[in-house]
């Protein structure tokens, strides 16, 4: 049943991965375990200010899980939960769509103006 703040499933699922860098997250985070410093440097343009504050809103999801190794200096390495795998193949067919429509939106769009 939708919580309160959620009129169905698809607004819950897009209220984790809106904005610009949280589906990148997810997809960078498919591949591998990623130390913060990796993730800054797969995701060219995003700041560490936007990064630090996307992976902390997706670990409150559920969907980021954050390992900090105990040793000098600490090393903290991100990963997905079984809920960000799960989230990350649901994007995929997303992603799909986009590849197979994206040159008619940049066309659309310059048109636009």
């Amino acid at each position: 049943m939708p919580g309160p703040n959620f009129l169905c499933g698809l607004d819950a699922a897009i209220d984790v991965v809106g904005g610009k860098w949280k589906a990148l997250i997810l997809w960078a985070l498919s591949e591998q375990p990623r130390r913060f410093g990796e993730l800054r440097r797969d995701l060219e343009g995003v700041t560490e200010r936007v990064l630090t504050q996307q992976l902390r809103e997706l670990e409150r999801d559920g969907v980021v899980h954050r390992e900090v190794h105990q040793q000098v200096p600490p090393k903290v390495v991100y990963s997905l939960t079984p809920a960000g795998v799960a989230l990350d193949r649901a994007l995929t067919d997303l992603g799909t769509w986009g590849e197979q429509h994206m040159a008619d939106l940049i066309a659309l769009r310059a048109r636009a103006g």
